[in-house]
C-alpha cells in the first residue's frame, strides 16, 4: 500500500516531520501544537487558545488530505500541565458537540517554552 504525504501551507511545517501520512484509508496526523502559521507563534497562552490553534490546524491538515474532523475516529492530547485538562475539555467541547472520536490524553515530556498542549488524530475516510 503507497503512502501520500500531506501538506499545506494552512499549518506549521517542519523538515524533521510530515503534517500528516495517508496509508490506505487512513490518514496519520503528526503531533499539532498551537502556533499561528502565519506567524510562527503560539496562538496565545491559555490551553483554550492553544487547543483551538491546534484543531484549527489539526483540521486543516485532514482538509489537504480529503477529510474532516467528521472523519477522526482517534486523538491523542499531550498536555504540558495535567491540570489544564478541564480548560482543554472546555475548548474540546465546542469542535466535538456529540459523537466525539476516542481520545486519550498523557503529559507531554519535551519541556518546550509557552507550549500546552499537542495534539494528533487519526482519521478514516473509506
Amino acid at each position: 500500500m503507497p503512502r501520500q504525504v500531506i501538506a499545506t501551507a494552512e499549518a506549521p511545517t517542519s523538515p524533521l516531520f510530515s503534517q500528516a501520512v495517508k496509508a490506505g484509508p487512513f490518514i496519520f496526523v503528526s503531533g499539532t501544537v498551537g502556533i499561528d502559521p502565519s506567524t510562527g507563534s503560539l496562538a496565545g497562552g491559555t490551553i483554550q487558545e492553544q487547543t483551538r490553534r491546534a484543531l484549527t490546524n489539526c483540521q486543516a491538515i485532514l482538509q489537504a488530505g480529503g477529510a474532516g474532523l467528521d472523519d477522526v475516529v482517534e486523538v491523542g492530547i499531550l498536555l504540558t500541565n495535567p491540570a489544564d485538562f478541564a480548560g482543554l475539555n472546555e475548548e474540546w467541547a465546542r469542535w466535538f458537540p456529540s459523537d466525539p472520536p476516542t481520545r486519550y490524553g498523557v503529559k507531554l515530556g519535551v519541556d518546550v517554552p509557552g507550549l500546552l498542549v499537542s495534539i494528533r488524530m487519526t482519521a478514516y475516510t473509506a
